[in-house]
């Protein structure tokens, strides 16, 4: 059984623990509201853009003039998978997630005899994967000095992946990300991204006749589909990391708390207890005195 001492010193360092969960909760809270700001202001643009693409896919359908982007490799034999999390942790199961997710998808394609590469973005993710899935990694982008991600850093993750889709180093390309929903919800998700997907759904645009033709534009705006894919991935893991830390921060908080009280409760026990002892001690002595 802890002395006193111990209790105290306890009590003293969980109390210490709960600044800094509320401190980070706090701070997560406050770029949480700009993440999400940011997150939802591209949805608008995505989805139009997708829609633009998907009314011209639907155009070109399956002619051989149809751009690689779109028409893929005519095969599926080696998959690239972009895994997508934060470089810091303290952020509950977010991470473990997004990776866990890639795992599955990896496990599904080795099994199918297919050729498995994986790009990490963020710390978290490429730790995560590196015992099981280390041979496997071809790159990874570090994002640990980037104070706000800008379309930019998105642009260039895409160029590395055009790059490399253009001199066959894969057929097709899959990016892992959380999207956000709110605090206590960020669901992970795969995208393909190569050969490009639309949505059966998305609003198709047939009476627009498109200058030059569809297929010489579609070549120009696949390649800024990729990226704006990868740039609304990065803005949803954003807004899905800061949710999931405030989240995390908020129970971790709130358990200190809990564990303040029960220590507290045995502490006053003990004293109790070493009080009660020593009176007896004096009683009995004054007794046989």
């Amino acid at each position: 059984m802890p002395n006193l001492k111990d209790l105290k010193n306890r009590i003293a360092s969980v109390k210490s623990t709960r600044k800094i969960t509320k401190a980070m909760q706090m701070v997560a809270a406050a770029k949480l509201r700009r993440a999400q700001d940011a997150a939802e202001a591209s949805r608008p643009y995505t989805e139009r853009f997708n829609a633009v693409l998907a009314g011209l896919a639907s155009s070109v359908g399956g002619s051989d003039t149809a751009p690689r982007l779109l028409s893929g490799t005519g095969s599926d034999q080696t998959h690239l998978l972009i895994v997508m999390t934060s470089e810091r942790g303290l952020c509950g199961g977010f991470n473990a997630n997004i990776a866990k997710l890639a795992k599955i998808r990896a496990d599904k394609l080795l099994g199918e005899g297919k050729t498995v590469k994986i790009i990490t973005v963020g710390k978290k993710g490429r730790e995560s994967l590196k015992r099981e899935y280390g041979q496997y990694n071809v790159g990874h982008v570090d994002l640990t000095e980037v104070k706000r991600v800008g379309y930019a850093d998105a642009a260039g993750i895409a160029a590395d992946i055009l790059k490399r889709f253009d001199t066959g180093e894969f057929d097709v390309a899959t990016i892992f990300y959380a999207e956000f929903k709110s605090v206590i919800s960020q669901t992970p998700t795969a995208q393909q991204i190569i050969p490009a997907e639309f949505d059966a759904d998305a609003e198709v645009s047939t009476l627009y006749d498109y200058e030059p033709s569809e297929e010489a534009i579609l070549a120009d705006l696949l390649p800024r589909g990729v990226a704006t894919q990868i740039f609304a991935a990065l803005l949803e893991n954003g807004a899905s990391e800061q949710g999931a830390r405030m989240s995390a921060m908020d129970n971790a908080t709130r358990n200190a708390g809990e564990m303040i009280e029960d220590l507290t409760i045995e502490y006053n026990r003990s004293r109790q207890a070493v009080i009660t002892s020593e009176l007896i001690e004096i009683i009995s002595g004054a007794e046989a005195l």
